[in-house]
């Protein structure tokens, strides 16, 4: 009993690790509807599909990288598609003023959700400090420069912002596998260190 109470109490790791997989999951779901709502607005057919190149790059060292080191790149990722998501914003504000509608609401909804589950992932990763995790190459993985091709004018820019909200779905959608995968590491860990616990009590 001693070892469930202290497992499940607040703030504990599994505690943590479980709201983060929740958010992360509640936050994939707000970006598709996110797209879906972004095609109604735009009226572009409900099958249209870009080009899938990834927006944000991250640099992988290892091909083999344990749950936490793909845990600090899925930050990086993160991190990235706010600042993405942070320039959408405002060219949508400048191209089109600020709207009330449905669209936008989700739109500065995904922009919060996605700050909060930043925060979270890193305190996750701070938190465990006997990981011995390498942080990223700050050059490698930091947020580049937006570059936007406007060379069809609004019309590429709509386009451009069609691949954020894709890119969105995608990091999304890794961040709750990757931290689900990370949530049920740790609980194994938990329930062999409350084994051995009882053990010694015993």
């Amino acid at each position: 009993m001693a070892g469930e109470q202290q497992s499940s109490r607040p703030g504990s790791g599994r505690s943590r690790t479980g709201k983060a997989v929740s958010l992360a999951r509640l936050l994939h779901r707000d970006c598709t509807r996110l797209l879906e709502l972004y095609k109604e607005k735009e009226s572009l057919p409900s099958e249209h599909s870009l080009e899938m190149d990834r927006i944000v790059s991250l640099c992988v060292s290892s091909p083999n990288l344990s749950t936490d080191e793909r845990v600090w790149l899925l930050h990086s990722a993160l991190r990235q598609c706010l600042g993405l998501l942070e320039y959408v914003i405002g060219r949508e504000e400048e191209l089109e003023g600020e709207g009330e509608g449905e669209y936008e609401s989700v739109r500065n909804s995904v922009r919060d959700r996605l700050g909060h589950l930043l925060h979270t992932t890193r305190v996750l990763l701070k938190n465990e400090e006997e990981t011995n995790v390498p942080a990223p190459d700050p050059d490698c993985n930091k947020v580049k420069e937006v570059e936007v091709d406007e060379g069809d004018g609004t019309f590429g820019v709509k386009l451009w912002i069609y691949r954020v909200l894709q890119e969105l779905i995608h990091w999304t959608h890794s961040a709750s596998e990757t931290l689900h995968t990370l949530h049920s590491e740790r609980e194994r860990e938990q329930e062999v260190g409350d084994s051995e616990s009882e053990g010694a009590e015993i």
